[in-house]
């Protein structure tokens, strides 16, 4: 039987981790990202993992890739400058927001500067109605006259938003023909973000033009170096939704690629998940950077259609900036192993949003750092070998890192550098399990009727620990769980959500109309996918609704058929079971016949992707056999407060069913699973580490 070999490759704030996938068997590096050539740590880790296959870059049949190079260009504020065009009388609109504010007793509110000042944005007259019947003709002699204007303005790209195009795109798109003359990327926001809500689609626009010279730069610098190595295979993207794209489109639509890396860790999660037959899963991602919290029920991660970037409030809905496209929904904090440690004016120790990254890196890295990061914290306890960190690549310094910590925490507080390790990892752990409480009540759910599933490099090291905050008695730590994210990329479907914002109410439906819109959609969405598989193609059509007057819709589930005049009261009971499912009951008396509110539909989304085939089913077990460990270390344990004789053990030395007592350390190359008193660890029969809560 032929082998498959499939390469995933995702760039964090602090690592760049691959994946390589042949056959059965997986071989994984991690590579301190190189953020002058991104594509350059890439190639390194490229050809480590190809040199212990014993494979050369011809040999690999698809490379996918995700990054949060766009997600940092829009917190860094390291993108293109823009010229944004949109209708007249809207070009504040996108500083304005939308007047709502999200902690209604601060004076002193802070909210993110909009991507483009004012001076770079540009009105022009001409108006679509709300029904997008064209109420004013488009002023081409204006645009015209912004040609030259524009072309010798410096800037790197353009970004068209009007009024109500996401109806009737016909302006936007006559905008862009006499605006090519510039010889710049244009984005319009009827392609990137055809949505109602004028201030979210404008923002997202910006941010797809304010990236995109720059990821299409390393995008194509990516491809070059790869071909230079004899690789002949396509090149894929995954986005935030968690499908796979092409380049071209991931290189045109660069905005949906900024939550793609955290995207994989969740397909990674809801893999496990399916494999193991749970149904519902809280997915803990840490890394270098941020730490990143999903919920998976039903083997599929929770979805939405927009979410906010550099937040300026830790946790505050709508202290960011909002960007309207398909996305996994998941809550991040900057809580990664770089997360730098510090103390504020009132005393108290607190964790980022700020990273020693990659470069200089946390002080023990020896690399220029001087300040104290969770890993540094995670050293003095006891957590790391510094001789055996990464397998050995990095060599920490212990000394390195005490000096760090007394320097900015300890002496600042009059702690020794343990106590001062112990309160760093106490304040992040308590900001994850914080972060975990506040998005399950936000989804109704009680987050410890949940299963954790732990990845990304650090996440292993405070799974415990947070469980036993959250209440939580199981936890997984999945093979490869250091790079989780890259491993997930292999397991996503070729996807790509398409979307359109019409308002349908129920009273009037018109199945025709609908299903020509539907139609479109599934037609949009399926030569997306079509770019990468010839594989059988499905698609999953929802209808976001509401009762009019309402500020927000939910999602609707609807057939995936033509639909009749009959099947408006099939809509109307799906929507009335959704709506008690979400707030407790449907209002009574309100059945889209004109009695009370009308139900209506809002936004129509169909997601198009290939079959997957069904991971093999595996079993928990609690374990049939206990065993010592042959090594012993001294590991501060957060529960008793002390220094405690600490089981190490490598992973594969473990057989299925081993069960190991904590306080205990299990050790590869890129990750540890630290389990503290509280619980034992077994291994499940395929590799995975069940942390188990002793008696449970």
């Amino acid at each position: 039987m032929t082998r498959s070999i499939r390469l995933g490759a995702d760039i964090g704030g602090t690592f760049t981790d691959i994946a390589l996938e042949v056959g059965d068997q997986i071989f994984s590096t991690k590579i301190l990202t190189n953020y002058t050539a991104p594509e350059q740590a890439i190639l390194d880790g490229m050809d480590i993992v190809l040199a212990e296959a014993g494979l050369g870059y011809g040999d690999l049949e698809i490379v996918i890739h995700g990054t949060t190079l766009a997600t940092n260009a829009l917190i860094e504020r390291r993108g293109a400058k823009v010229a944004f065009l949109t209708t007249e009388g809207f070009r504040d609109v996108i500083e304005m927001r939308t007047e709502s504010r999200f902690d209604q007793y601060d004076l002193n509110l802070r909210l993110p500067t909009p991507l483009v000042p004012r001076e770079d944005r540009f009105p022009i007259a001409g108006r679509v109605g709300a029904s997008g019947a064209e109420l004013a003709p488009l002023d081409e002699d204006a645009l015209r006259a912004l040609v030259p204007v524009i072309a010798q303005g410096g800037y790197g790209a353009v970004a068209i938003g009007f009024i109500h195009s996401y109806l009737n795109p016909d302006h936007e798109r006559r905008a862009r023909d006499i605006l090519s003359a510039c010889g710049l990327p244009i984005s319009i926001s009827s392609e990137v973000s055809p949505q109602m809500r004028e201030y979210e689609r404008f923002n997202t626009v910006c941010a797809n033009a304010y990236v995109r010279p720059q990821m299409a730069s390393y995008l194509d610098r990516l491809q070059d170096r790869l071909k230079e190595q004899g690789a002949t295979c396509p090149v894929f993207m995954i986005h935030s939704g968690g499908g796979l794209v092409s380049v071209a489109t991931a290189a045109e639509f660069p905005v949906r690629l900024v939550e793609s890396g955290p995207a994989g860790g969740a397909i990674f999660a809801a893999d496990v998940a399916r494999r193991f037959g749970l149904e519902k899963v809280v997915s803990y991602d840490m890394g270098g950077t941020t730490a990143k919290i999903c919920l998976i029920e039903d083997y599929a991660p929770k979805t939405a259609r927009s979410f906010e970037v550099a937040r300026t409030t830790r946790f505050a809905k709508g202290s960011g900036m909002p960007i309207s496209i398909p996305v996994i929904e998941m809550i991040e904090i900057g809580a990664g192993g770089g997360s730098i440690a510090w103390v504020d004016p009132m005393g108290r120790i607190q964790t980022g949003p700020e990273s020693a990254a990659s470069e200089p890196g946390p002080a023990c890295y020896q690399r220029g750092g001087t300040r104290p990061a969770i890993t540094d914290a995670d050293l003095i306890l006891s957590k790391l070998d510094p001789d055996n960190f990464a397998g050995g690549a990095i060599r920490l310094s212990t000394s390195g890192a005490a000096s760090a910590i007394a320097a900015h925490v300890g002496d600042r507080l009059g702690l020794s550098p343990q106590s001062a390790a112990f309160g760093i990892c106490e304040v992040v752990d308590e900001n994850m399990a914080n972060a975990a409480r506040v998005h399950a009540v936000e989804n109704g759910k009680n987050i410890s009727d949940n299963i954790m599933v732990a990845f990304g490099g650090a996440a292993p090291l405070h799974a415990a620990r947070l469980c036993e905050k959250l209440g939580i008695d199981q936890c997984l730590v999945p093979p490869g769980a250091g790079v989780g994210s890259a491993i997930g990329f292999l397991k996503a479907p070729f996807g790509y959500e398409a979307l359109a914002s019409r308002i349908i109410g129920l009273s009037t439906f018109d199945p025709a109309a609908f299903n020509g819109l539907v139609d479109g959609l599934k037609e949009t969405a399926r030569r997306f996918v079509a770019q990468g598989t010839a594989g059988v193609i499905r698609c999953e059509t929802v209808a976001f609704m509401r009762y009019r007057g309402q500020g927000w819709e939910i999602p609707v589930p609807l057939p995936d058929r033509p639909l009749t005049a009959a099947d408006a009261g099939l809509i109307r009971d799906g929507f009335r079971t959704a709506y008690a499912r979400f707030f407790g009951r449907a209002i009574d008396g309100l059945d889209g016949q004109g009695a009370g509110l009308e139900i209506e539909i809002v936004t129509i989304s169909v997601k198009a992707a290939d079959e997957r085939p069904a991971p093999t089913p595996v079993a928990l077990t609690t374990g049939a056999r206990v065993v010592s460990a042959p090594q012993m270390r001294a590991v501060f344990d957060p529960t008793t407060g002390a220094d405690l004789p600490t089981a190490i053990v490598a992973r594969d030395s473990l057989a299925a069913g081993n069960r190991l007592a904590g306080p205990a350390i299990i050790v590869e190359r890129e990750t540890s699973t630290v389990v503290t008193s509280p619980f034992d660890v077994v291994k499940q029969p395929d590799g995975s580490l069940l942390i188990l809560r002793k008696g449970a």
